[in-house]
């Protein structure tokens, strides 16, 4: 008698059939309200930034006291600047010899929904 060894190796794969438990689990009812709470917070963030921005373009002075105050880590006056060009939201300012960054977020007490982080190089 001849026997045929065949390894098992060469036996096709099994097909990959879906998992019923990962396929048909529910998801939860949409709710928008609180994407679009986060949608107008941030309208209001872009803003403010449009301001910020527009006047650090505009106006020459404005910038080179906004550098000069940071490059001497003049905190407050920093601070101060940033907030004269119209912001209102709470801020985070921070600096480093190449560049500024800020981070807005909502004044009105919805900061978990939403934050605009702003970084601009000066060097």
């Amino acid at each position: 008698m001849y026997y045929f060894y065949q390894p098992a190796t060469s036996l096709p794969a099994p097909p990959i059939l879906p998992n019923p438990v990962y396929s048909q689990r529910p998801f939860p009812p949409i709710n928008t309200a609180q994407l679009k709470l986060s949608v107008r917070s941030m309208k209001k963030l872009v803003a403010e930034t449009s301001l910020l921005l527009n006047k650090l373009a505009d106006s020459s002075a404005f910038a080179y006291q906004v550098m000069t105050a940071a490059q001497q880590s003049k905190q407050k006056e920093v601070e101060r600047l940033i907030k004269s060009a119209g912001i209102t939201s709470k801020t985070a300012i921070t600096y480093t010899p190449d560049s500024l960054h800020i981070e807005l977020s909502p004044a009105d007490g919805t900061a978990g929904c939403c934050h605009l982080i702003i970084v601009l190089r000066w060097q």
